[in-house]
């Protein structure tokens, strides 16, 4: 898979001059190269692209900003809809990310935990849009990439107009059905999550006939080739296995321990770049007995530190300043 920051002309599904073939059947009938390819996934203009197969590579930490007042673990903490912005107090908040080490930052206006209230577009709009654009307005944010969290296409698409460079949608383009193409034609980078049914009904789909690791492959895969299908070239994604989200306990685990045999030992999915979703999440509290989702920090720091050792290439993360301590010394250790 080699790289490009250019968008792909022509259209992937644009048969070529001449030919019988779309840009992607082109691809796939060449033969097999005996060159390894040199994986580079750009995230924005701000922040340097993602080398996955670069051992020495530096793991990005993207700090969560919930624009909510009910998400799981910090409802209410930056809730800056309509009459509740405030400016300076954003501003602080943006500023401390970016002290701790945060080179993303993941704006998300509605809540995916179960039984979350689920908004309209307009809603969520009126949350994400003025963060957005305050972000990309503060001169301290000059080299930071914005991601819009959502799985809804119209919020995709307004977010990155006012200045999202990343499109993370937790359902990989299965909620609506307009997010794939709306991706393609931003021509933004993404990040396509594992996720089973939907946020009210994930946490009854955890069944795994072949094993998490394969099944939960076997799923992204799937969306891999819808997205590309739609017009998004694979260097423009990348790959998160939905930790906490239509899995149990122990499938989280095991997802963490073998990260490596999903990443590097799936046909079709080497070369990807990762991202670890695991703050704060329900498993942490399960096996560490801490109920209060803002003080698992010490379980999250392990399965940070898990995942850096098992070669994510971004941790998405609520205690940026310690985590982001956490990173620098796992990068320390494993990536040389």
């Amino acid at each position: 898979m080699l790289t490009s920051n250019c968008r792909l002309i022509p259209h992937e599904r644009v048969p070529l001059p001449g030919t019988n073939l779309t840009y992607i059947s082109a691809l796939r009938s060449l033969p097999p190269s005996e060159t390894v390819p040199i994986v580079t996934s750009p995230l924005s203009p701000h922040v340097p692209p993602l080398t996955p197969s670069n051992p020495a590579k530096k793991t990005h930490v993207m700090a969560i900003l919930n624009v909510t007042p009910d998400s799981f673990s910090d409802g209410g903490k930056h809730f800056y809809s309509g009459q509740n912005f405030n400016a300076e107090q954003l501003t602080s908040t943006i500023r401390e990310f970016i002290s701790a080490g945060a080179t993303i930052i993941d704006v998300g206006g509605e809540s995916t935990r179960p039984n979350a209230t689920q908004l309209t577009p307009e809603e969520e709009l009126s949350r994400v849009i003025p963060v957005i654009r305050h972000i990309r307005s503060l001169p301290e944010a000059e080299n930071v990439a914005i991601s819009i969290d959502t799985y809804r296409a119209r919020v995709a698409a307004e977010a990155c107009a006012a200045g999202a460079d990343i499109i993370n949608d937790v359902s990989a383009g299965t909620l609506d059905a307009d997010m794939l193409s709306t991706m393609a034609a931003t021509g933004k980078s993404v990040i396509l999550m594992h996720m089973r049914g939907t946020p009210a009904t994930m946490n009854k789909l955890t069944t795994y006939p072949n094993g998490v690791i394969k099944d939960v492959g076997a799923e992204l895969l799937t969306q891999v080739r819808a997205a590309e299908e739609a017009g998004i070239p694979r260097w423009r994604m990348i790959l998160d296995p939905g930790l906490g989200f239509a899995k149990m306990r122990d499938q989280n685990v095991e997802l963490l321990r073998n990260l490596t045999d999903l990443t590097h030992k799936i046909e079709g999915l080497e070369n990807f770049p990762w991202l670890i979703g695991t703050s704060r999440k329900a498993y942490i509290g399960h096996i560490t007995g801490v109920e209060k989702a803002s003080e698992r920090v010490w379980g999250t720091a392990a399965a940070v530190t898990a995942s850096v050792q098992q070669g994510a290439d971004i941790v998405r993360v609520h205690d940026v300043k310690e985590m982001g301590q956490v990173v620098k010394m796992a990068d320390a250790i494993y990536r040389f």
